[in-house]
């Protein structure tokens, strides 16, 4: 049930991840979905804008879900362990890229959680306005994009958008932290990928080595070396060192 109640929660807050809050009291069931029909009268947007604006968010959605949270990693590493072993299609797309969802929800959701309590709850009871709440609901997500996002990438940004150097990483923007953080999951899960490929690069020269020295020319290596990468993936427990390992990465 716990389970359940995260993943529905991470799939809204990552939906309104881009929309501003609306602070008014009234209008309730429209204002949690991040619209108020009285913005109209008083020179905002009116509902119909609103609505288009949110369902453009909604097509955003899984772009934002691959690309700003752990499932960027998660997924490319489990593309390299399938390549490294070798099973072409198997497991399939939808098995990789289901896997590597429901561990983002479970890392993401502390994260997500906060960025409700403090952003969203407030914004929907009135307490804040939309720039206050979005401010307190945009902290959680930076304080988790300063953990895994490189000084070298934030500073590289930095320069480009000419930004002011901040002091404290309290003070950097989500636009210079979104695509830092998005260069660094890219090299560490290259990196992780090509420690991967090692152990099973073994196994392929070794088994080339020995069908050319046999005089097997006509045999395709790989046909051979393929059932000795998956026994040995299979009696070492492969897929859960290699799940709990990239889950255990984002905790420490």
């Amino acid at each position: 049930m716990r389970f359940r109640q995260g993943l529905l929660l991470f799939l809204i807050l990552m939906a309104l991840s881009a929309l501003a809050f609306s602070a008014q009291p009234s209008a309730r069931v429209i204002q949690g979905f991040g619209m108020n029909p009285t913005d109209a009268t008083k020179g905002g947007i009116s509902l119909p804008m609103q609505i288009a604006v949110s369902l453009t968010v909604m097509t955003l959605l899984p772009a934002i879900i691959m690309s700003i949270t752990p499932f960027l990693r998660i997924s490319i590493v489990l593309h390299f362990l399938r390549q490294a072993l070798g099973t072409q299609t198997t497991p399939s797309n939808q098995v990789l890229l289901g896997l590597s969802l429901f561990l983002t929800i479970l890392i993401m959701q502390p994260v997500a959680m906060e960025v409700y309590t403090k952003g969203w709850v407030p914004a929907s009871t009135g307490e804040l306005t939309s720039t206050e709440a979005w401010d307190a609901g945009a902290k959680p997500l930076k304080n988790f994009f300063v953990r895994f996002a490189r000084e070298k990438d934030i500073k590289l940004f930095v320069e480009m958008t000419k930004a002011a150097p901040p002091r404290t990483p309290a003070d950097l923007d989500l636009n210079i932290l979104i695509p830092a953080y998005i260069l660094s999951e890219l090299k560490v899960g290259f990196q992780i990928g090509a420690v991967l490929f090692l152990p099973f690069l073994v196994i392929d020269l070794v088994v080339a080595s020995v069908t050319l020295s046999v005089g097997m020319v006509q045999l395709p290596p790989i046909m051979l070396s393929a059932p000795f990468k998956v026994l040995l993936f299979v009696l070492i427990d492969g897929w859960s060192l290699v799940v709990g390992s990239l889950v255990k990465s984002f905790y420490q």
